[in-house]
């Protein structure tokens, strides 16, 4: 190996000479990353943080006492995924002995479970450890975290480079009880879906179900067989959609269980598991109807589905378009809805008194459970002082409205980055391959800042202004633009949709070339060029391939898409 010549920089006008680093080009300069949440969005970060960074330390505080995030936390009795179970996976990860087409929530939650074991992820995890405040250290270039112990109220104080938010949706915005008069005078079980009491059996019971999002829908259709009498409480109209990957599913849509066959085929023959996961993800990605069809054909299958001359028909179906707030598969809601033991009320709730609910109408509804399926508080704003440059909490910048630019990152907010945030790609599809793309993103961040001697970076107040300008105007000319309560616009019925302005491929394409000029980056040295160090570099160490530019002259040109 040659050499090369330094010679030695004299001070200047009294300031400190600028001196070479002795760092070969490439070296990865130490990293400490604090993650909240052991979900889906943790397990990637550590995942792929292992296998593509150099010299880092990760932390991952999660405030239960078990991984799996809102597969751990939501277990109300239903409870599913309704996107096909091969495609709510890891890239990395793919389970070829899936039970079913749409499984429910303890096969996922084990699923979660299972992953982190084989690829041992555990070791990064601090279970019943929840983050209550994070605070920017502008000098030191540096996050200092508390952490509660939930099991003796001790609380902690961590540092980080990097503190990532990857607690989700749902997770970052806090469950709450539903606002109405004397709700816990109730004198029977009280339950929310989002914290569920295992220890109640609503069998032979009069139930009592408020809310028809998601979790509503799910609740309706598997207390109906079991519940003396249910009452449901529809507030909205809802769209009721066809299954997801239904052209894969079972006839209609329906579920169905995989034989020990074709398990067997997908573990013997990977090849093929990954061509049947690649054709149900594109059928998903393909294209859409026009809103008028969507319209059409949804209609009359919810009132087939309700059965003909059915009044409830009028009320079910919604005038917003399709898609204004996020349909739900709902298989066997409407024909539940049908049956002899429910009731659907629309009227307004007045109270709850000791033995029941009481209407508008004056009218006492007796029960012996409610459950609230009311959702989250749905602002965005964390549950947590966030407290970033010249001491500005997060939940202040965001009194108004939340915006993140790409949905990843906050302007008065270094170094700070979360998953899923506002105008991600919240309706899209399986949310897994999201999380992926948007580690991928994450990792060509922290590499950069490793590699090129970077203290903080930030994205530009600019930045933000332009991407939620372009945003806000090619969603007004969408159905999420329409009139319709939707927590996809923060539970307002007017408010702007929070979700991103495109396809979900189109999303994909966006974070695969960063745009690094809309950032604000601050160098350790006040010389931009130190990390070049002392001219050698890591591509020419004794195990490296000194020649790697030959023999392939594609190389290099991966991320240029035509």
């Amino acid at each position: 190996m040659g050499s090369i010549d330094h010679d030695s920089a004299s001070a200047a006008n009294g300031q400190r000479a600028y001196e070479v680093e002795e760092n070969v080009l490439g070296h990865s300069h130490h990293l400490r990353v604090i993650c909240i949440g052991a979900g889906a969005s943790g397990l990637d970060l550590a995942y792929k943080m292992e296998r593509h960074l150099k010299s880092f330390e990760l932390h991952i505080y999660e405030k239960n006492p078990e991984l799996g995030g809102t597969w751990f936390e939501n277990t109300y009795p239903g409870c599913a995924c309704d996107i096909p179970a091969h495609i709510y996976e890891y890239e990395w990860a793919p389970k070829p002995d899936w039970s079913q087409f749409y499984v429910s929530q303890p096969e996922i939650l084990q699923y979660f479970r299972d992953t982190a074991k084989t690829f041992n992820l555990e070791k990064y995890i601090k279970f019943t450890s929840e983050v209550v405040e994070a605070r920017w250290d502008e000098d030191k270039g540096q996050w200092a975290v508390k952490i509660l112990d939930r099991l003796t109220g001790e609380v902690l104080t961590d540092w980080c480079h990097f503190f990532i938010n990857g607690g989700g949706f749902l997770k970052y915005s806090n469950w709450q009880w539903p606002e109405i008069s004397g709700l816990h005078s109730f004198q029977g079980s009280l339950l929310h879906s989002a914290s569920w009491d295992k220890n109640v059996d609503l069998k032979g019971r009069r139930v009592a179900v408020i809310g028809n999002g998601s979790s509503g829908i799910q609740l309706v259709t598997a207390i109906q067989p079991v519940a003396t009498h249910l009452t449901t409480f529809v507030r909205n109209p809802t769209w009721i959609a066809t299954t997801l990957g239904q052209d894969f599913a079972g006839p209609n849509g329906a579920n169905f269980d995989y034989t020990d066959e074709q398990k067997r085929e997908f573990v013997e023959h990977p090849e093929k598991l990954v061509a049947y996961r690649k054709a149900i993800e594109a059928n998903l990605n393909g294209g859409f109807e026009s809103q008028a069809m969507a319209k059409e054909n949804l209609t009359q299958m919810m009132q087939a589905r309700l059965g003909k001359g059915n009044a409830l028909a009028d009320r079910l179906i919604p005038s917003f378009g399709v898609g204004c707030r996020r349909p739900t598969p709902g298989v066997g809601y409407l024909e539940a809805l049908t049956e002899k033991n429910v009731r659907v009320v629309f009227d307004s709730i007045s109270k709850v008194v000791p033995q029941g609910i009481e209407l508008a109408t004056g009218e006492v509804i007796e029960l012996d459970a409610i459950v609230c399926a009311t959702g989250f508080n749905v602002s965005w704003k964390p549950r947590f002082p966030v407290i970033g440059r010249n001491s500005i909490d997060m939940r202040d910048q965001w009194s108004l409205r939340p915006t993140a630019y790409l949905s990843l990152a906050v302007p008065n907010f270094p170094n700070y980055i979360l998953y899923m945030g506002p105008n991600a790609p919240l309706s899209h599809g399986s949310a897994l391959p999201s999380i992926e793309h948007i580690t991928k993103y994450v990792i060509k961040l922290l590499c950069k800042v490793q590699t090129e001697g970077y203290k903080s970076v930030v994205p530009t107040q600019q930045a933000l202004d332009d991407f939620i300008n372009h945003a806000d105007t090619f969603l007004a000319r969408t159905v999420w633009n329409a009139k319709c309560r939707s927590w996809l616009k923060g539970g307002k019925e007017d408010g702007p949709a929070l979700v991103h302005p495109g396809s979900r491929l189109h999303w994909f394409h966006m974070l695969m070339n960063p745009r690094w000029e809309d950032w604000e980056w601050t160098t350790k040295n006040r010389n931009r060029f130190a990390y070049l160090g002392n001219g050698f570099t890591t591509m020419e160490t004794e195990d490296k391939d000194r020649a790697w530019y030959f023999g392939n002259p594609d190389q290099g040109y991966e991320s240029i898409i035509n």
